[in-house]
């Protein structure tokens, strides 16, 4: 058992050394650094940061670059290392509606109070390689000027909804209490919005994109509209424990969508557009998108619909959309199972045998004679 053992250490030690040589690659070629994957892979940060449920950029290029650009690994060592940290408070909510603007656009109105802000998105590219970025070249496009952020708050159309009494009302709770942490306390069902909204809000944006895109082919039993999609920078307040006022402490990049959804009404509220909500580090558009849809398909337990799809089912949704997770069942298949194996091999040779016997006929009595 022993030198077993210490094989078995050997061998790890060696793969080590060969995922260090996989990572690295041709040698020939410059090795990228952290600060190029953060400024030049952002999205794919943004994905890392949003499921490993910690914002900074620096860290999520790490991980990226640890992880040979696995975006689950890279959600995982996220993850394992904010476990370390120390939580020291929470800070006050994010007015998303001050945010400094650097895309926001409506399916609703087409002359939206405040303006549609195209920002950087790939939505009216042509999906055709741009060889140009073979040479490396850091130069930007010539006659062109990167507009800075909009920095004037706009009004959500949700809210002007709202304001004409069209839109379902959202309220904090009587006292505002502290929301549930997921991290913190397992979760039970039925679970609340909070709750939902926070496992979503890590979840893996493939799942999520997934569900989203059942609720839009009749498997949700509602008509979305793209409300309001902003992204941009807003930022932080803190309120130390030794202070009676909050502190600014920094800016972050978030996404914002909210779909609008149409109600029949129900005996306690009357025909109006109800929304869903979603929210992400970084610029996550696509994550954001899918996650509104699917809020509003789990509200139909609140709103008295019938949950009947699996993007309406809050456990199966919560349970199942945590890459990590997951990542862990599915992968802990390749330990060994020597022994579970073992066993099953000898109950099914044994069932077999039991088979055979019964269906082997019987010797005539010519035979036994």
């Amino acid at each position: 058992m022993y030198v077993a053992v210490k094989g078995g250490e050997a061998a790890i030690s060696a793969t080590h050394d060969l995922v260090a040589e996989e990572r690295r690659g041709d040698t020939s070629v410059p090795e990228l650094d952290v600060s190029q994957i953060r400024e030049q892979m952002k999205l794919a940060c943004a994905r890392v940061m949003n499921e490993g449920s910690l914002y900074d950029p620096d860290l999520a290029a790490l991980a990226l670059k640890q992880s040979q650009g696995d975006v689950v690994e890279a959600a995982f060592l996220l993850r394992a290392f904010r476990t370390t940290l120390t939580r020291f408070g929470s800070t006050e909510p994010v007015d998303t509606g001050a945010m400094h603007i650097r895309r926001r656009i409506s399916a609703t109105y087409k002359d939206l109070p405040g303006g549609q802000i195209l920002g950087p998105t790939y939505d009216y590219t042509h999906r055709l390689f741009d060889f140009d970025l073979v040479e490396r070249t850091d130069e930007l496009p010539k006659a062109r000027t990167v507009p800075a952020a909009v920095d004037v708050a706009m009004p959500r159309v949700p809210d002007i909804l709202g304001a004409d009494g069209l839109m379902e009302a959202e309220t904090a709770p009587a006292g505002d209490p502290r929301p549930f942490d997921i991290t913190r306390d397992p979760v039970e069902f039925p679970a609340d919005r909070p709750v939902r909204l926070q496992a979503m809000a890590r979840g893996d944006e493939g799942f999520l994109l997934g569900l989203g895109y059942s609720v839009q082919r009749g498997f949700g039993g509602n008509h979305p509209f793209a409300g309001e999609l902003r992204m941009g920078e807003a930022s932080l307040h803190f309120t130390p424990p030794e202070l009676d006022f909050p502190i600014d402490i920094g800016d972050v990049t978030l996404t914002e969508c909210q779909m609008i959804n149409q109600f029949a009404g129900s005996k306690d509220a009357p025909p109006q557009f109800t929304r869903g909500y979603g929210f992400a580090f970084g610029h996550a558009e696509r994550r954001t998108m899918a996650m509104a849809l699917v809020d509003r398909a789990l509200k139909a337990r609140e709103l008295g619909e019938e949950a009947k799809h699996p993007a309406q089912q809050e456990e199966f949704v919560l349970y199942h959309c945590d890459n990590v997770e997951a990542s862990g069942f599915v992968e802990h298949l390749k330990l060994p199972h020597y022994v579970d194996f073992q066993g099953e091999l000898e109950l099914l040779r044994k069932i077999r045998g039991d088979l055979e016997r019964r269906l082997r006929p019987a010797p005539s009595a010519e035979a036994a004679e």
